[in-house]
């Protein structure tokens, strides 16, 4: 049986204490050193080599080539399970683990990332470019205006023939 007063005791005890719940979303929480949130793709590090797609337990990533020693990472953020395999065993680290853990979406679609690849680096010049940036530019020159046409800036603007008519006169404000 519950003493009457008990309570009361309960209640004072609970008022001068901390919670014990954060203030969470209000309140951003800090995370651990080595929390595992989403994986991040430094497409620039990549140099191809799948290991991470073939020790994914999950089966969440893709590695797609996209052009000469350029790559691009597919993650399926909805199968990922988030224990960072991939990132262990890449041997170039171009994969690692954020603190980002914010990631639930209504839209399945949203779930799939798509890390481009690095920019192509550019072609040297070939031999008619090469031959256009060693040659000056030809000479502008100025085209002929006929006398008879002043400049489109130099004709006058018609004037309107009508008065401008004078603002009308504010009536007295009434009293009542």
């Amino acid at each position: 049986m519950i003493k009457p007063g008990a309570i009361f005791r309960t209640l004072l005890y609970s008022v001068f204490r901390k919670p014990a719940t954060e203030n969470y979303p209000a309140v951003k929480t800090k995370m651990p050193v080595d929390f595992r949130g989403q994986i991040r793709f430094l497409a620039h590090n990549c140099i191809g080599c799948k290991i991470c797609m073939r020790d994914c337990p999950s089966d969440a990533i893709e590695i797609r080539k996209v052009g000469e020693k350029r790559f691009e990472a597919v993650f399926d953020l909805g199968r990922c399970i988030y224990c960072a395999q991939c990132v262990e065993s890449c041997p170039k680290s171009a994969l690692e683990i954020t603190d980002r853990f914010e990631l639930a979406e209504l839209n399945s679609k949203k779930l799939h990332v798509v890390f481009e690849a690095a920019p192509a680096p550019e072609a040297p010049p070939s031999g008619a470019q090469l031959q256009s940036l060693t040659q000056p530019p030809p000479a502008a020159q100025p085209q002929p205006q006929s006398p008879a046409q002043p400049p489109p800036a130099a004709q006058p603007q018609p004037q309107s023939q009508a008065k401008p008519q004078p603002d009308p006169a504010p009536e007295p404000e009434k009293s009542v």
